[in-house]
């Protein structure tokens, strides 16, 4: 299991690699099922996850989910606590290594939240301010993940590389209101349909665009925190949708 390493001082020097600012991505087909055994099962709690994001099917969604990555998709800066490059061994699944051995991977609930959102149809962004795009990059690219879609048909299962599943980039330093505006702009989606999810309260500066902001905590985005943010956002779309109503 990858370690979770504590939050202390975050430096701020900048990744050796020019930083790219990627807005919409042209994605190719990233799935594969070749690196599976036959005797492939998901876990007990990969099943009750699935069941319980299915649960929120009903109802209105936002339009853009949007997730930090430090501490909130994985538990650690990937600036300060893996050495680049990271890459892949073998068919390992949810885990890539840095140069020296350390491991990284994805909080356990993230990849099924993942793949709700895909079967959905939301479109995934990253907003983060990491100093090290290029090693935030190379882990996305490494991380191959179980699509856990399968459960509910009867299909076989399929690993997908987790850099597929987001559709929008913001991955470089600075104040998230200038990710945000650019995520606006590459998407189209109105700040009010947006769900944004950071472990770090200082970017809930972003609500001052009317993005609605969810503090992740120590265990980062689990089941808990990403339903609750569904649920508040719905009820700022309904007080919304009621007053638009009794103004019309």
């Amino acid at each position: 299991m990858s370690a979770t390493f504590p939050r202390h001082h975050h430096p701020t020097f900048l990744d050796s690699a020019m930083v790219r600012k990627i807005g919409r991505r042209a994605r190719s087909p990233s799935t594969t099922s070749s690196s599976l055994p036959a005797s492939y099962a998901h876990s007990d709690l990969t099943h009750r996850l699935v069941t319980s994001l299915e649960a929120l099917n009903e109802g209105p969604l936002p339009s853009l989910v949007v997730f930090d990555l430090d501490y909130t998709l994985w538990p650690l800066w990937v600036d300060t606590h893996v050495d680049a490059p990271l890459s892949r061994r073998g068919s390992d699944l949810n885990r890539v290594y840095d140069r020296n051995g350390q491991p990284l991977q994805f909080f356990p609930h993230v990849p099924s939240i993942l793949f709700w959102l895909q079967r959905r149809g939301i479109p995934i962004a990253i907003a983060s301010r990491t100093s090290a795009p290029t090693a935030a990059r190379q882990a996305l690219n490494g991380l191959h993940l179980v699509n856990d879609s399968n459960i509910l048909t009867s299909d076989e299962p399929k690993v997908q590389r987790a850099a597929g599943l987001f559709e929008y980039e913001q991955i470089y330093p600075g104040s998230k209101l200038t990710h945000f505006k650019r995520l606006q702009q590459d998407s189209g989606v109105e700040y009010q349909d947006m769900l944004f999810f950071d472990d770090e309260h200082r970017n809930a500066e972003v609500g001052k665009l009317g993005v609605h902001f969810v503090l992740v905590g120590h265990s980062g985005t689990d089941l808990g925190t990403f339903e609750k943010g569904i649920r508040e956002w719905r009820a700022k779309h309904q007080a919304r949708t009621h007053s638009d109503a009794q103004d019309s």
